[in-house]
């Protein structure tokens, strides 16, 4: 998957795609895989890189979403499971079961949780992970050696799915491409054009050059994330907000502040949502929060009490109470929930939501990662309704993700790769670009020529995940990444001294004071 490939592509399209498609974060790419999967003709822009927003800054959890039982949304919570199931078939070097143990400190807790962790279990059918069970306190002990004690009666384990996001949504970039579709990161949508006051193409600018382009397409899908409102605007100056996004904030812990294979699932905090704190790539992520926002950002930032509710909140359930110093990264994502007239956002769903402006502007938002590839379906049959396209069958079900390999590599810190892995060992290039971090040189080099990565901030922050793991190191590391890439592409010093003050600038909004 080459830019230069995807530029070449787009400018020698005489004929108006199939299908146009706006953002390049999971629900984009999602569509981008299922359109032309079905033998359409499909083009995707994203005005950053790929997951740049919200779709890189999860929990990391595939899941049914426990909370969602308590609100009553069975459909949702049977959907997401469902779709948990496929994902763990269709991208099985990325998503993983992970052990879940929900400590319980008064006597009702265990009877009251395992009920509702029985109908999860049972929602999830054959699609299912292993069965939820009761522990006795020696038990959540023995899986969770850090955990408080104090009034400590047992717990509850049940299962769900865990992944890396970014690395899924450049997978599924490359799956896109794979079935035929034309797929372009930092390539802004600056408008739409219309013809007969329908919406017929659009255009574009092209970040690295200026280049502007004009496409012409049978219909446009806007799947902008937090930003589709922005783009509604542009249709229809007059259309009203249909979203309230909220601010959700992770803390990146060392490994020893919750050492082994297992997670800690909060059912209820002060402000109502769920919290977790999960082992994920030697780390720890402790996470999140709710907090409504005004306006989108690509670029969030947490709040002084998002950061002081977390660490309170993780001290209440760990013998080693976490302080500033130890936070290795501070990372914020928006999520894009549908407006509703009243109540507070953590009581909102996460179901998706499809609109079709009077002009054919296809949007779609909502929703979450786990159900991203039922999103897609969802929007491409209504693609083909509005631009008169054949109506052909979803293969997704079944299509397995770029990377997709059953046996799990020897090597831990390439088999996210899958099946890529092999040829990023065949470069023979294992160096550590920095101590702190288990990023290698080759691993840069294959992100240039293979996965799109233009920035450094492209390789640290989504291609790798050094940006939440270590952000201190990833800033430390710039220079010699940057060195790396300017041979790959041919750039400059000018360039790379650019990249390094730029990347160096990002990093240091996720580093607490």
């Amino acid at each position: 998957m080459q830019r230069s490939t995807a530029i070449a592509a787009l400018n020698s399209h005489t004929e108006p795609f199939d299908i146009a498609i706006v953002g390049g974060g999971a629900t984009g790419l999602g569509a981008a895989v299922d359109a032309a999967s079905r033998g359409h003709s499909v083009l995707l822009v994203e005005q950053s890189d790929f997951a740049k927003g919200t779709s890189s800054r999860s929990t990391k959890l595939v899941h049914g979403g426990v909370r969602y039982l308590k609100q009553g949304n069975i459909s949702l919570v049977f959907e997401a499971l469902r779709e948990r199931g496929l994902l763990c078939q269709n991208a099985p070097h990325l998503v993983h079961d992970l052990a879940f143990v929900i400590p319980t400190y008064h006597w009702w807790e265990g009877p009251f949780y395992g009920i509702g962790l029985k109908v999860y279990d049972g929602l999830a059918g054959r699609l299912g992970l292993k069965p939820s069970h009761f522990l006795t306190p020696e038990d959540v002990l023995e899986l969770l050696p850090t955990i408080e004690t104090e009034h400590l009666t047992g717990g509850i384990v049940y299962h769900d799915g865990q992944f890396d996001d970014a690395r899924l949504a450049i997978n599924l970039a490359q799956t896109a491409v794979e079935q035929g579709a034309v797929v372009i990161n930092h390539m802004a949508c600056t408008g739409l054009i219309k013809e007969n006051g329908h919406v017929s193409g659009l255009k574009l600018r092209d970040a690295e050059d200026g280049t502007e382009h004009v496409v012409h397409a049978r219909c446009v899908i806007n799947a902008t994330g937090v930003f589709v409102d922005a783009l509604r605007k542009v249709d229809d100056a007059a259309a009203a907000s249909i979203l309230r996004p909220s601010q959700g904030v992770h803390l990146v812990l060392p490994r020893d502040f919750l050492p082994g294979d297992t997670a800690i699932m909060i059912p209820k905090t002060d402000d109502g949502r769920v919290l977790f704190a999960v082992p994920w790539h030697d780390c720890v992520i402790i996470g999140t929060t709710d907090t409504p926002v005004e306006h989108a950002d690509l670029e969030p930032r947490a709040l002084p009490e998002e950061i002081e509710f977390l660490l309170e909140h993780a001290a209440r359930y760990l013998t080693r109470d976490p302080s500033p110093a130890d936070v290795l990264s501070v990372f914020a994502g928006l999520r894009p929930l549908v407006n509703a007239s009243h109540g507070s956002t953590a009581s909102l769903s996460r179901d998706h939501h499809i609109e079709v402006s009077g002009s054919g502007l296809i949007t779609i938002t909502g929703g979450k990662w786990t159900t991203y590839r039922r999103m897609a379906e969802d929007v491409v049959d209504h693609a083909e309704l509005i631009a008169t396209l054949p109506s052909r069958p979803c293969r997704t079900q079944e299509l397995p993700v770029h990377g997709a390999i059953e046996v799990r590599r020897p090597n831990k810190a390439l088999r996210h790769y899958g099946s890529d892995a092999p040829g990023i060992e065949a470069l023979a290039l294992p160096s550590l670009i920095h101590p702190k971090l288990t990023l290698t040189e080759a691993e840069v080099r294959w992100h240039v020529r293979n996965e799109m990565a233009r920035t450094v901030e492209d390789v640290l922050a989504r291609r790798s995940r050094c940006l939440l793991l270590n952000a201190r190191a990833s800033s430390e590391a710039a220079p010699a990444v940057a060195k790396i890439m300017a041979e790959e592409m041919g750039k400059d010093e000018v360039w790379q001294a650019h990249q390094v003050e730029v990347y160096q600038a990002l990093a240091a909004g996720y580093v607490l004071a």
